[in-house]
């Protein structure tokens, strides 16, 4: 009953409503759809990144690579090879896992801001087997007519509609899981390694294979996002694995939040959006939207979830601290009237002439 009162759960609660109840408004309009269900997609990789950078203070910058990984898997699978989507999905994301996992195994040998350079140059490294292995991702010529999830004749994912309530399924599990995660052992594990990997170490976390785990699962993330993204759009470039990618996504988690349930997905509604209003100047769109994440980074390190949760803390901070003034008071007038209690009691051996009662004569 207590997380009902949270109000950090009532605004994720409130956020997940509000995106669900987008169809009832753009159900005919399907390019808002599809931006709307492109930023879901945006959404789940970020939340992968939040595992890695915002539980484990790890920055990686392989995530655009990983979300390539996922994309082209699916895309290449269901034209090349005629797989069925979900088979094809699959595989794309345990492929992405294996990869992430042997990529973190060489990466977290590294510390700070080499961990940083090194997966930067992961991820540039699987944009250039992507741009440039045409005969195998057909290089700049990309993937077209990825194909639609199979519904089993129950379901049809042609539908915009459909479409968006799949991904927003599959977003929703991955919002669970970063919030039982964050509540549960692990979470708090990877915080304290966060706050300091020797402190750690000195009471016995598990600090390589912690983070082992955390950039694995940042990877599987990333797959499911770049799977879902594939079948979504269509058609799938170079573009989907670049680095330019993974900046957006490190966008997204600044200005949502780090370390936060809900910051990754109100990000990553909020800045898909402007990139939409900013379409007609992609070319110069960091240029606008740089000085806005300067003034995040400077007035709202922690982003706008990270923001509003201050507030809240402080809050109920104040709350705390005027109930315990209350009690103290409540406690400090219930002592001033002890000693009245007293007198009354000494009262009720005086007699009503107002002398002590004398002793019974014997006869």
């Amino acid at each position: 009953m207590n997380a009902l009162k949270n109000p950090r759960i009532i605004g994720t609660f409130a956020l997940v409503v509000l995106i669900a109840a987008a169809p009832l408004f753009f159900a005919h309009e399907n390019y808002a759809m599809r931006v709307i269900t492109v930023g879901m997609c945006a959404a789940i990789a970020v939340y992968g990144l939040n595992i890695i950078l915002g539980f484990t203070g790890q920055l990686s910058l392989a995530q655009g690579g990983f979300f390539g990984i996922g994309a082209y898997g699916v895309g290449l699978l269901t034209t090349d090879y005629d797989w069925s989507f979900w088979s094809a999905f699959a595989v794309s994301v345990i492929g992405t896992a294996v990869i992430g996992y042997l990529c973190g195994l060489i990466a977290l040998r590294t510390k700070d801001e080499y961990f940083a350079i090194f997966t930067m140059a992961i991820g540039f490294i699987i944009f250039l087997v992507i741009s440039r292995w045409e005969s195998v991702t057909h290089a700049h010529s990309g993937v077209n007519n990825v194909k639609f999830p199979e519904g089993g004749g129950l379901v049809d994912f042609g539908s915009p509609v459909a479409m968006f309530y799949l991904v927003f399924v599959i977003l929703l599990i991955c919002v669970y899981i970063t919030y039982a995660v964050r509540r549960s052992s692990v979470g708090r594990t990877l915080l304290t390694i966060r706050t300091s990997e020797d402190l750690a170490d000195a009471i016995g976390v598990r600090v390589g294979f912690s983070k082992q785990l955390a950039f694995a699962a940042s990877a599987v993330f990333g797959g499911i996002g770049g799977g879902l993204y594939a079948t979504v759009v269509g058609f799938i470039g170079p573009d989907s694995a670049s680095l330019d990618k993974t900046f957006e996504f490190l966008m997204f988690i600044l200005v949502g939040g780090m370390g936060t349930v809900a910051g990754p997905l109100l990000g990553s509604m909020i800045v898909t959006f402007l990139f939409e209003l900013f379409q007609d100047f992609q070319a110069y769109r960091f240029i606008v939207l740089g000085p806005i994440i300067v003034a995040l980074v400077i007035f709202a390190p922690r982003g706008i979830i990270g923001y509003l949760g201050g507030f809240v803390d402080k809050r109920n901070r104040r709350r705390r601290v005027a109930a315990a003034r209350r009690s103290a008071e409540a406690a400090e007038s219930a002592n001033r009237g002890g000693p009245s209690g007293h007198d009354d009691a000494a009262d009720s051996h005086v007699t009503r002439s107002g002398g002590p009662a004398a002793p019974e004569e014997k006869k």
